[in-house]
């Protein structure tokens, strides 16, 4: 009687510690933070702005929301990690990323191969190109040659200005979306440039049936997670966990709340 008691006794700590092990290597849990050079244990701490509509921002109850906040809490669930978000401003955020402060961030960050050369960067989740806005009843501009002799608001500042003038567009030079718009639908001006994911944003909230995609650019952006080379080891946890969400449909659904489509490929 005593042996079958001792053998229970052995049989249910090896099957306890078996648990442990499973629990251990699952996800990112126990310890797997180290693994991936996490700054604090199982935590991954994300900047990001909290300023940048509709990627990062406070909404009405001052709740920091967001399509690429909420990328990143899918993220860390699948990970098994808790999430911390630290709000740094754009000017600063390479320099907070370096310093190690934060494990990465996730604020529309774009692929560059400038940026390649000092950082790691996951799979893109977002993807993007520039678009030729037009009002709704303008069947003159279909292209971008079609700019020629026409005028286009843009920022003086973006690159969608260079483009306009590469068009042989006279530039109206606004200081961002909101105005471009409001000077198309007004007949002010032709034609606006901007990055797709503002159109769709807009189209997603506001009334767009004054206007219209004439044409999109060939190029793609694409914005993903960044980390120090050090931390390579993340960057490679972040991709499996995108391909999960890619393949579950978290990352369509998100792209289709804030944006009304799938903008994760």
């Amino acid at each position: 009687m005593s042996r079958n008691r001792a053998l229970l006794t052995v049989t249910a700590a090896s099957a306890a510690l078996l648990a442990l092990t499973g629990c251990g290597s699952s996800g990112a849990s126990g310890g797997a933070g180290d693994e991936l050079g996490l700054v604090s244990g199982d935590k991954l701490i994300v900047a990001t702005e909290g300023t940048y509509r509709p990627f990062s921002y406070h909404d009405e109850t001052d709740k920091l929301v967001g399509y690429d906040v909420e990328v990143a809490e899918a993220v860390a669930e699948n990970l098994g990690l808790e999430i911390e978000f630290q709000e740094t401003q754009w000017d600063a955020i390479f320099t907070g990323l370096d310093a190690g402060r934060f494990d990465t961030i996730a604020n529309q960050v774009t692929i560059t191969p400038e940026r390649e050369e000092d950082y790691v960067f996951s799979t893109p989740y977002t993807v993007s190109t520039g678009v030729l806005v037009v009002a709704a009843d303008n069947d003159d501009i279909k292209s971008f040659a079609d700019l020629d002799g026409k005028t286009s608001a843009q920022s003086l500042t973006s690159n969608w200005n260079d483009l306009a003038k590469e068009s042989g567009a006279t530039v109206e030079a606004v200081e961002g979306w909101a105005q471009a718009v409001a000077l198309l639908e007004q007949g002010r001006v032709d034609a606006t440039i901007n990055d797709s994911l503002t159109y769709l944003d807009y189209a997603n909230t506001d009334d767009a049936s004054g206007i219209k995609v004439a044409a999109e650019t060939d190029e793609e952006s694409q914005s993903a997670f960044v980390v120090t080379p050090e931390r390579q080891a993340l960057a490679t946890a972040i991709d499996g966990a995108l391909d999960d969400l890619r393949a579950d449909g978290t990352l369509a659904e998100l792209g289709d709340k804030y944006f009304g489509e799938d903008v994760s490929e």
